[in-house]
């Protein structure tokens, strides 16, 4: 136990334990990230390192350590090997002026770089090489055209932040970087005059903007874009933590998800699926991640996924699914099920509906006669005018059941049971009955007996683990019953021991499978990994 004569704690662990707002990163978590770098970095007195979205200045901090400690048998003296770390190996670009502050305080211990307290004595500006420059949104036809953040939300007086980060509000990032004379720096009477590169680029993007009072998946992601613009600087290395969401895609993050899963120069990928492993007072649905990213590797990637704790780290394809598969234990299982190529290989993702089934938006208001249409579950079953209706897939008039979108909204006490997977949560729709875009239709048939005979099918444990390997958010769209298979004709009761003997599935990975599942107080099953709806918040 420390006492109060030798406790010394690290006031940027502190913040990052404190903040609910902006997610700072702790320097313990920081430095496992530096671990996935080469140890012959830290003795390379040319080695450039940038944090393109600076918040607590932590990965440079723990760069310079790392970097003093390994120049100093090539630069004896103390100062001239803090000057030439500080001036020539280390920039970053703060995302708010309070940011900048915080990390020149982090790093030059003076939130002037030139100030009479600054650690290095070689900068002639306030700045130094972590600079904040106050960038303003591109709007076209209301929308930012660089970060798609809202003209009516952000088009704001000098006095209030814009959250028009500088490094991904321009089309060549080079052009950030004294792009005259091909310079590498910041300061503006510095002598370096080496060709602008950088070695590694590190950091902890702003996470999502919020659009229109959005939270979580709803809001517009941002982390995506620093990605995609550090990659355009082609460094030696890219190392990033990120929400774990892109496994999966979702808003703006398709095609994104698409580049990450086919780039073959993904060497390591350190997932968490509770983010407070990492990050104590922020809950991020989905989980975090962490990436190294090397220019000149090609070949397959080290996952290491924690759960619970635990890491379990295999060497495989980042592309052998249109998602990507969190549980290296779960891909033998997926494979084996989807090699049985039921019903001509049609899965689920093609039989569940799309979000607003019937054209109706979840903020339409009932009327007083009309087609009966099922609303939120506060409100129920009530009408909606026929005009309203569509019924593009003509299944208005069939046997439906019906899902919950969001299963997890509203929901704070997530040691309970999730509300999506108990049976008094899903409701079967009569032939002339719709629903709102509260409800996905999961499937539409002309009996009854069909639909409850799907339904079955639906609840068993190993559906719903199939099911769980594509849901990384608390919504759950069509797109995530991929895994799935669609049987086709729907007969009886099904149970997991028919599907086991159907599939092929050992004791032992149906024993993997109920370690994801836990039972329900009814009996039926929830999935234990299904993650919280609480998303980070906007400046995350």
């Amino acid at each position: 136990m420390p006492t109060m004569t030798n406790y010394n704690p690290d006031v940027l662990a502190c913040l990052a334990n404190l903040s609910s707002d902006e997610v700072f990163t702790p320097p313990a978590l920081a430095n496992q990230m530096l671990d996935l770098l080469p140890p012959d970095l830290w003795r390379d007195p040319n080695a450039r390192f940038l944090d393109p979205c600076c918040k607590s200045g932590v990965f440079l901090r723990e760069i310079a350590r790392r970097l003093d400690k390994g120049l100093e048998s090539q630069i004896p003296d103390r100062q001239e090997r803090i000057n030439h770390i500080m001036t020539r190996q280390l920039f970053g670009i703060a995302i708010t002026e309070l940011t900048a502050l915080i990390s020149r305080r982090s790093v030059y211990c003076s939130k002037t770089a030139n100030g009479q307290y600054s650690i290095c004595t070689a900068f002639q500006t306030p700045d130094g090489n972590i600079r904040y420059r106050r960038t303003e949104h591109t709007w076209r036809d209301g929308r930012c055209i660089y970060c798609g953040a809202s003209k009516q939300n952000y088009d704001r007086g000098p006095e209030l932040e814009t959250h028009a980060y500088e490094f991904i509000h321009t089309d060549n990032p080079f052009s950030l970087f004294d792009e005259q004379n091909k310079r590498c720096h910041f300061d503006e009477q510095s002598e370096e005059t080496s060709n602008m590169k950088f070695d590694v680029i590190i950091g902890n993007p702003p996470y999502q903007l919020s659009d229109k009072g959005g939270k979580g998946t709803s809001a517009i992601p941002l982390y995506h874009l620093f990605v995609e613009q550090a990659k355009k600087l082609n460094p030696r290395y890219l190392v990033m933590i990120i929400p774990s969401r892109w496994f999966s895609g979702g808003r703006g993050l398709d095609a994104f998800r698409k580049t990450m899963l086919n780039d073959d120069r993904m060497r390591k990928l350190v997932d968490y699926e509770n983010s407070a492993d990492v990050f104590p007072s922020v809950d991020i649905a989905g989980g975090i991640c962490y990436f190294l990213w090397e220019r000149d590797y090609h070949g397959l990637c080290d996952v290491t996924n924690f759960h619970n704790g635990s890491p379990v780290t295999t060497l495989r394809k980042l592309n052998e699914f249109p998602v990507f598969i969190r549980h290296s234990r779960a891909i033998p299982i997926i494979r084996k099920v989807l090699a049985q190529n039921e019903n001509n290989g049609r899965k689920l993702s093609e039989v569940i509906s799309p979000r607003k089934p019937f054209g109706l938006p979840s903020t339409y208001k009932p009327k007083k006669t009309g087609i009966p249409c099922w609303f939120k579950q506060r409100i129920g079953l009530q009408y909606a005018d026929p005009q309203d209706v569509q019924d593009d897939r003509n299944i208005l008039n069939k046997w439906k059941l019906l899902i919950p979108f969001a299963p997890i909204a509203g929901q704070t006490d997530f040691s309970k049971p999730i509300a999506f997977y108990y049976e008094q949560n899903t409701r079967i729709a009569k032939p002339g009955e719709c629903c709102t875009e509260t409800w996905l239709v999961a499937c539409a048939f002309d009996t009854r007996e069909e639909v409850e005979s799907f339904k079955s099918y639906l609840f068993t444990k190993i559906a719903r683990f199939l099911l769980l390997q594509a849901v990384i958010s608390q919504n759950v769209t069509r797109e995530c019953f991929y895994f799935v298979p669609d049987l086709g004709r729907y007969e009886g009761i099904y149970t997991d021991e028919i599907l086991k003997e159907r599939w092929g599935i050992t004791e032992e990975e149906f024993a993997f499978i109920e370690s994801k599942i836990r039972p329900m107080d009814n009996g039926s099953a929830v999935e234990v990994d299904a993650q919280k709806n609480n998303g980070a918040s906007d400046d995350a």
